[in-house]
């Protein structure tokens, strides 16, 4: 600095602009824009967006412009491409899908109402490899009058895979709609976390909503763990729940099953 020179005249003269990535980040940070990357799952490459306030978007990876507008479409903020997506993400990811309940996985959930986001949490509490029904869903965030919400709910799930929306079946037992492409991806999906979705629609067929153990004398739904153990000799099938306790069953503790509402 010579002597003629301000203080402010010298620094002005040692600004450098900012890379457009430095603001694009500070942006993703706060959640004013957003990053996606592919990552693998049981239907295929995915694609996942994400902000500093968590996992935003998931959609089967495919057109990448095609993506990015269906994003803008519902969430109306910037979003750009990444080589892929951190470490640590990628690697809870991984875990969710393998089952792994207990990773955290942050969600940016804006947008939603509290109802939704009580529907898709509830989600994340059904073991992998099981399926509850709407009702039960209803039931246990307090509303068991709403199972035809719940069902929207889902439907509209921003995040499905993370957040495990496939785990969720019609009340009368068959497997219903998917919004990740329909219910055949559903039925792919089920069947690599080890159900066998044509025993489970075979069985709604005739009219089997609940499992009982004749040892025990406790009732759950078809697919809980405790009703996977019972073998063939002392499985009790019942038509609904209020059958099973005149018969002298009481639900089961692990997966509470609860009377369906059409």
């Amino acid at each position: 600095m010579t002597q003629l020179q301000s203080l402010p005249e010298a620094l002005a003269g040692l600004r450098v602009a900012a890379p457009a990535s430095v603001a694009t980040g500070a942006l993703v940070e706060v959640g004013l824009a957003d990053r996606y990357a592919e990552t693998s799952s049981p239907l295929g490459p995915i694609f996942v967006a994400w902000n500093g306030l968590g996992v935003s978007w998931v959609s089967k990876a495919g057109d990448p412009a095609g993506f990015e507008r269906q994003f803008r479409d519902h969430l109306d903020r910037p979003i750009s491409r990444a080589d892929a997506l951190p470490v640590k993400l990628a690697k809870a990811i991984q875990r969710r899908l393998a089952g792994d309940r207990r990773v955290k996985i942050a969600l940016d959930l804006r947008g939603s109402t509290s109802f939704e986001a009580a529907v898709w949490r509830k989600a994340l509490e059904i073991p992998r490899g099981e399926v509850r029904p709407y009702g039960w869903i209803a039931a246990e965030i307090g509303h068991p009058k709403a199972v035809r919400a719940v069902g929207s709910a889902l439907a509209h799930n921003p995040v499905p895979l993370v957040v495990p929306c496939h785990r969720v079946v019609r009340s009368d037992g068959h497997i219903g709609q998917y919004s990740l492409g329909g219910p055949d991806n559903k039925r792919r999906i089920l069947a690599a976390e080890g159900l066998d979705p044509t025993w489970l629609e075979s069985d709604a067929a005739r009219g089997i909503r609940f499992i009982g153990s004749d040892t025990t004398h406790i009732v759950c739904h078809p697919t809980c763990r405790d009703a996977r153990r019972v073998t063939p000799r002392h499985r009790v099938p019942f038509a609904s729940l209020a059958a099973a306790r005149a018969a002298g069953y009481r639900p089961c503790r692990h997966c509470r099953p609860v009377s369906l509402v059409a």
